[in-house]
């Protein structure tokens, strides 16, 4: 229901909006109410908070806590623990990058099959970025040198030809470090 706040930078962008234009409002109502309003000194007491300010708070925070809480679901340890949990026919595909390419033992896949894409680094740096056809970004690794393999389980919905991209500067060619994937409608 909410998957476009967490999967677009409009949705992000409206996140963000959804904070700021309170904020923003309050404060020039503030600021404009001490400059030509009442220029003087306040009769509130310097370490008493106001009714407003409480009530403002309190929704502030409410607020945060709800973004959040709502959006726990989308962390991607959480969403591949329940992957985990839910489906015994996962999909095992190790990647390996190194400078400046992906070794993967598969590139083709079936739309609604989870898929744990079990990652490493050999050399430095990489990241591990794979895109929707029509250009979205479904998720990103580190992958570290030296660390233990990273794991993520993503379910591909769409079929069609995602690209995978290194999102972590790794050296003079990092803008050639891409590769492909392909997903392909279910034989079902």
């Amino acid at each position: 229901m909410l998957d476009f706040l967490y999967q677009s930078g409009w949705g992000a962008f409206t996140v963000l909006l959804f904070f700021q234009i309170p904020f923003v409002t309050v404060f020039l109502y503030i600021v404009y109410r001490k400059s030509f309003v009442d220029s003087g000194a306040s009769d509130t007491a310097s370490k008493k908070m106001t009714r407003v300010e409480t009530i403002w708070m309190s929704g502030v925070i409410g607020i945060f806590l709800l973004v959040n809480i709502v959006s726990i679901p989308y962390f991607p340890a959480i969403s591949t623990s329940q992957a985990a949990k839910l489906d015994k026919d996962i999909q095992d595909v190790d990647v390996t990058a190194m400078s400046w390419s992906y070794e993967m033992s598969e590139r083709e896949f079936v739309v609604g099959r989870p898929v744990r894409f079990n990652a490493k680094s050999s050399d430095t740096v990489h990241g591990f970025a794979i895109y929707h056809p029509n250009g979205r970004i479904l998720f990103t690794m580190m992958l570290i040198p030296g660390v233990s393999k990273s794991s993520l389980i993503y379910t591909f919905k769409d079929p069609g030809t995602y690209k995978v991209r290194c999102l972590e500067y790794c050296g003079l060619a990092h803008h050639d470090m891409n590769d492909e994937l392909v997903v392909t409608a279910s034989s079902n």
